[in-house]
């Protein structure tokens, strides 16, 4: 991966919560910590 995709990938997802948070109050953020929890549980299952 090159920068110029990494830093493109970073601003994409920046403006994905920005505007989840100043247009459509999704909660993304919310949504992707309670999922990344349930990932952290799945993998220590199998530690």
């Amino acid at each position: 991966m090159t920068n110029r995709i990494a830093i493109f990938l970073a601003l994409l997802i920046l403006g994905l919560f920005l505007a989840d948070h100043y247009l459509f109050h999704w909660g993304l953020p919310l949504f992707f910590a309670r999922q990344f929890a349930s990932l952290i549980e799945w993998v220590s299952f199998w530690r």
